[in-house]
């Protein structure tokens, strides 16, 4: 799974930083993606369809939680998963972050090895500053 999600953070750090661009724009500006990137842009990885609100197990194949985010750190290195366990509607909700290290990616799965629901609520919330 850290291969996946740095695959799919590696392009959306790309797009956050200044680097990225291809089109020309008035001065010496660039903006976009050149023509021979888009082939590699679409068939890449995609956070919102093949990350964000999958299930994640433990080694038993019982569901954790589902995966509610990807954070990438300042320097633009994937650092976390946010898990969200529990909660009906958002309420009771518990969001968590995990080191995507700590993931591996078992037939198709997301595991988080030695997770359980308990362990995961025990966790301190993650709240994002504002």
């Amino acid at each position: 799974m850290y291969r996946l999600l740095l695959s799919a953070v590696i392009l959306v750090a790309s797009v956050l930083g200044a680097g990225a661009a291809q089109t020309e724009v008035a001065g010496s500006t660039t903006l976009g993606v050149a023509t021979l990137e888009l082939r590699n842009v679409a068939t890449g990885w995609s956070t919102k369809r093949q990350i964000l609100g999958k299930p994640v197990f433990n080694e038993k194949s019982e569901v954790i939680g589902n995966v509610d985010d990807v954070i990438v750190a300042p320097d633009k290195a994937l650092s976390y998963a946010i898990i969200a366990t529990g909660g009906f509607l958002g309420v009771g909700k518990h969001d968590v972050a995990i080191p995507v290290s700590q993931f591996k990616q078992v037939d198709g799965k997301f595991v988080l090895p030695g997770a359980t629901k308990d362990i995961i609520k025990a966790m301190p919330p993650f709240e994002y500053a504002h």
